[in-house]
């Protein structure tokens, strides 16, 4: 049996089980423990090769899933990637990049980040704020660079994960961009221009009215137009296919540029938020509660801006409602399911999927229907590939995740599970 489209390609589910890469979920969360970030291995090729395909150069952006082995497969697949710190970079290098396909990234980079970019022979910076000052400080000179352009244009995201808008921290206005480009110091070589509009974006169409904002500062043979193309967290979701919106905003930028140019797309969560699952254990039930052993230590999303998920129970088959945002009332109160159990079709319940740690906020999905669930229960939550281990951290002593890549029936850790004396390595 096929599961939504929100799962990964290679998952299924077998007798009522939940399979993914080949491996049985409650198997895995039995062998490895929980919570637990489980991705399909063949999934991540799979989508790097369904955006590399077209006709843009695919820059992986790697703040979306920073870990060595999915960069590693990315750099396998010949795709280049963008960093936006020094740890960022040093994690792509280490995973085998070519210096030359690193793409720099950042609104305040650091004198020491700028220095390990041009050490390590960067491909690319993108300046923003004083970079093209501090490169000059550290003595560079002919970097290849791009700027960062504030577009001016807003889109139908979350405000959250808008970056293109007049009041964003990112970029330069086009005045100061068209300063600098007409006056640059001899550290930079501006080959090109960038702009990046924001996350979860389902069309094309903001790329126009952007891409016009470039064409006023000159002509240039890079351009790097950012990523941002939705994925699906839930069934409702009609995100577009990416060899699609790959050809859609080529066709922009020729139209904009000519076609005799160096087209830049960055991708992030779109190679990999639906190839990844996360696994928890059940740990209570009471009224319309469902308590898991993770939380807003190791998916953010929900707690940050009101990120919606699904779910399922991974060894009964049952039929999910979108955990999405808290239900907003009036004056912009939030309202969570807490009074009796609301009964669904075929004897499901509506429950709120709640984290462990102390936070009224720690609500991971605030309605899914589940048949039943009781302690011990491995609850599966989809779309997790993006910003779960990314944006992992020890609220509350809580030790972070292990990553396992599933493939053919194989499992393997990839990153190890922390453990408690993790938590005190650093102290002096």
């Amino acid at each position: 049996m096929t599961v939504s489209s929100v799962y990964p390609q290679h998952s299924y589910v077998k007798d009522g089980r939940f399979v993914i890469g080949g491996c049985d979920a409650t198997q895995l969360a039995l062998d490895h423990g929980t919570p637990a970030y489980v991705v399909a291995e063949d999934d991540l090729r799979a989508r790097a090769r369904e955006f590399a395909g077209g006709p843009a150069r695919i820059v992986y952006a790697s703040k979306a899933f920073p870990c060595t082995a999915a960069l590693r497969v990315f750099a396998e697949e010949g795709l280049s990637v963008d960093v936006a710190s020094g740890g960022e970079l040093h994690l792509a290098l280490q995973a085998g990049f070519d210096p030359a396909d690193v793409v720099v990234h950042g609104n305040a980079k650091s004198l020491e980040e700028l220095r390990l970019a041009a050490e390590a022979g960067v491909g690319l910076i993108v300046l923003d704020g004083s970079d093209a000052a501090k490169l000059t400080e550290l003595g560079v000179r002919g970097q290849r660079c791009l700027v960062r352009v504030v577009p001016g244009v807003e889109t139908d995201t979350h405000a959250g994960i808008m970056t293109g808008q007049e009041s964003s921290k990112f970029g330069l206005t086009p005045a100061e961009a068209a300063a600098l480009i007409a006056d640059p110091p001899a550290a930079v070589d501006i080959v090109g221009l960038h702009f990046h509009l924001g996350s979860q974006l389902f069309t094309a169409d903001p790329f126009t009215d952007a891409v016009q904002t470039l064409r006023q500062l000159g002509d240039f043979g890079v351009y790097d137009l950012g990523g941002g193309m939705a994925v699906g967290y839930t069934r409702e979701d009609e995100p577009p296919e990416p060899g699609e919106w790959v050809v859609a905003i080529t066709e922009i930028a020729h139209d904009a540029f000519g076609s005799d140019i160096e087209l830049l797309l960055e991708p992030g969560r779109a190679l990999v938020a639906n190839a990844g699952v996360t696994l928890y254990s059940v740990t209570d039930v009471k009224r319309s509660f469902v308590a898991v052993d993770g939380g807003m230590s190791d998916n953010l999303r929900p707690m940050l801006y009101g990120a919606r998920y699904e779910a399922r129970l991974a060894d009964r088959e049952c039929v999910t409602s979108p955990g999405g945002p808290n239900l907003r009332g009036p004056e912009g109160e939030t309202h969570r399911p807490g009074g009796p159990n609301l009964r669904g079709p075929e004897g499901e319940t509506h429950y709120a999927v709640v984290g462990k740690h102390c936070e009224s906020t720690d609500v991971l999905l605030s309605d899914v229907a589940l048949p039943e669930p009781v302690v011990g229960d491995v609850l599966v939550t989809p779309a997790t590939g993006a910003y779960g281990h990314a944006m992992a951290n020890n609220y509350n002593g809580i030790p972070r995740p292990p990553v396992i890549f599933c493939k053919d029936g194989e499992a393997r850790v990839v990153v190890r599970r922390e453990t408690y004396e993790d938590l005190t390595a650093r102290d002096c």
